[in-house]
């Protein structure tokens, strides 16, 4: 399998996982937001600080070696751009988890409708990556997709553009930071992380929950909807442009909608389901090059057997 393969099948199981983290927060939706944040955040940050303790030393060694000695990046461009990261993602989280608990998912969905055509465009102009043609009008069929859904969500628009926004500098970033170790890297941006939900600790203090179900959930979201996710998408950025990963950003939205309607039952109108529609066609269309790929290597080798036989 190419690396491109790899990637794509990584940035598709990634959003397909986040598609179905409403679920989570729904359940913890009598808990406040800033309180889910910090355990979420906390419980990540120690499992992955562990794993890198006991299986990446040597790699985080050499890492902390490369930022001092890399004469490409500058130390204090490196770190600024770190911790840039950090408050990416450490706002798109609150921002989501506040989005799905007290607004409805869909809002939260339409997020992720923005953030994939801002990291693409971002692609584009600020890390000068190609756009072709049939890439260029798979971003315009999103731009319709968004335009007829912004008729439907604009109250909460200024919401889902802060949550796209958070997400896409994350999204970018990586791909400049793309020569350290993504799991030393995401060990970096969830301790900027922690620090930034600290001051939430300090001055507005809340009693530690004692209800097993909290923190059941808690582990399953900082595990299986954060750490997980976080590295197969960090894993696609290497393998593939920021524009195509950040297109793929569409499966996480329409996996939510669909949640949304038929899980939480929230109401859906014509107009939503022709947007989600042209969502998919851009999804494949914008990502035609690698699928056919994928697809002619499949057929090659189904030729090659049957030849054999």
């Amino acid at each position: 399998m190419s690396d491109k393969a790899k990637g794509l099948i990584a940035a598709l199981s990634a959003n397909i996982i986040w598609g179905f983290v409403s679920l989570i927060f729904r359940a913890l939706i009598n808990y406040p937001t800033e309180l889910i944040l910090t355990y979420r955040i906390i419980i990540a940050f120690m499992v992955t600080w562990l794993f890198i303790a006991i299986y990446k030393r040597k790699q985080l060694i050499a890492d902390l070696k490369s930022i001092r000695f890399n004469r490409e990046m500058p130390k204090v461009k490196f770190w600024m751009l770190l911790v840039l990261s950090g408050i990416g993602i450490t706002g798109n989280w609150f921002a989501f988890i506040y989005v799905v608990n007290h607004i409805n998912i869909k809002s939260g969905a339409f997020a992720y409708m923005i953030c994939p055509l801002i990291t693409a465009l971002g692609g584009f102009i600020l890390l000068k990556e190609e756009l072709s043609r049939l890439k260029f009008f798979a971003l315009a069929l999103t731009t319709i997709s968004i335009a007829i859904l912004a008729t439907e969500f604009f109250g909460n628009v200024l919401w889902s553009a802060l949550i796209a926004s958070f997400y896409a500098t994350f999204m970018l970033i990586q791909r400049i930071l793309k020569k350290i170790d993504r799991l030393n890297m995401l060990g970096f941006q969830l301790l900027i992380g922690l620090i930034l939900v600290i001051p939430l600790m300090v001055f507005h203090p809340q009693a530690i929950p004692v209800d097993f179900s909290f923190w059941a959930l808690i582990f399953v979201l900082a595990l299986l909807f954060t750490l997980i996710p976080l590295l197969l998408s960090l894993f696609a950025l290497g393998k593939l442009p920021s524009s195509t990963v950040g297109i793929l950003l569409y499966i996480n939205p329409i996996v939510a909608f669909s949640i949304a309607f038929f899980y939480f039952h929230e109401p859906i109108v014509f107009t939503q389901l022709l947007a989600y529609a042209l969502l998919l066609v851009a999804v494949v269309v914008f990502n035609w090059k690698i699928l056919k790929e994928i697809f002619m290597k499949k057929l090659k080798r189904k030729n090659e057997i049957d030849i054999a036989r």
